[in-house]
């Protein structure tokens, strides 16, 4: 039995020195700068259990706001949470790089993001590291934790953990992992992204197609983009990654929107299940199986949208 969690394995496509203000593919194919003109985020916290962050990163030093380090790197102090793998990094920017007309931009380009180091420079994690960094987070009263890491062990302290967490109304994002085999009648389990209670993230390509990798079973949520996925990297840097971590962070920004727009609607906080209810609100589906897409993809302006096709179709019906 393995005792450890890893990185989401994921695929390094290509690095870049510079990008020239851009906004991802991602981004835009799940609709989010169509949202900032309502909210970019600003006031919720994202937790990234990950392997750091260059918190250094010029389109990330603005967004961090904080973090711990629960590994064995730089001798086991708590107060150095630098990334060393690129794997947060990356997923960091993909979240929440600042809105700045240079590199490029996150989902939620005003949200703070809590870097809570659980996986080393090698991209593995003891279950403690992660327990830890969990209960950490639900100290500092963060909104959302993200989570692109996992292991093949259903693990009950763990498991005690996120239910801790849900329990406080943080939403708990997890990438569903890459074991997939591109048939949906296999079922590949990882954890924590098989737990019922987390938001369980599969990916889909650029061109909505399902990701020949992308873990398929009855507890997927949604889907996201997961290939070849533009952000922040090491050293000031820009690469393009494929995986489902790549797809988890643009549902962890994606929930940074919702919460601000949801709660400015009901004039309320919304609990962990209604918010939850409005992200499923947003997805489309694909017309895949269940298991391959969940509740479909990621796409902020559905209500809008669907709004707007009632109202033509009633239209059509009415001039009939």
């Amino acid at each position: 039995m393995k005792n450890y969690v890893q990185v989401i394995p994921y695929l390094v496509n290509e690095e870049m020195d510079q990008i020239d203000n851009e906004i991802p593919k991602g981004i835009k194919l799940i609709q989010a700068p169509e949202i900032w003109q309502v909210t970019k985020g600003k006031g919720v916290t994202v937790a990234i259990l990950d392997t750091g962050c260059d918190i250094n990163h010029p389109d990330l030093m603005e967004r961090v706001v904080g973090g711990k380090n629960f590994t064995d790197d730089d001798s086991d102090n708590p107060a150095i949470y630098m990334d060393y793998a690129g794997h947060g990094t990356h997923v960091a920017g993909t979240i929440a790089a600042t809105l700045n007309n240079e590199g490029v931009t996150g989902v939620a380009p005003e949200a703070n993001l809590l870097i809570v180091k659980v996986l080393n420079k090698k991209g593995f994690g003891q279950y403690d590291w992660i327990i830890d960094g969990i209960n950490f987070a639900i100290e500092q009263k963060v909104d959302i934790i993200s989570m692109s890491l996992g292991g093949p062990t259903d693990h009950p302290k763990l498991y005690e953990a996120i239910k801790s967490a849900v329990n406080e109304n943080i939403l708990v994002v997890c990438a569903a992992g890459n074991e997939g085999d591109g048939n949906f009648s296999t079922d590949e389990f990882a954890y924590p992204g098989s737990y019922n209670e987390v938001i369980s993230v599969g990916a889909i390509d650029l061109n909505r197609h399902s990701s020949d990798f992308t873990n398929s079973n009855n507890e997927l949520d949604l889907v996201a983009p997961g290939e070849k996925i533009l952000s922040t990297y090491l050293g000031g840097k820009y690469a393009t990654l494929s995986g489902t971590s790549m797809a988890a962070p643009h549902a962890s920004g994606a929930l940074a929107l919702i919460k601000i727009e949801a709660n400015n609607y009901f004039d309320r906080e919304l609990s962990e299940p209604e918010l939850y209810a409005q992200l499923i609100k947003r997805t489309v589906p694909l017309g895949l199986s269940p298991k391959l897409e969940g509740n479909g993809l990621l796409y902020l302006t559905a209500p809008s949208y669907l709004a707007e096709l009632f109202t033509q179709l009633k239209t059509s019906l009415t001039d009939y």
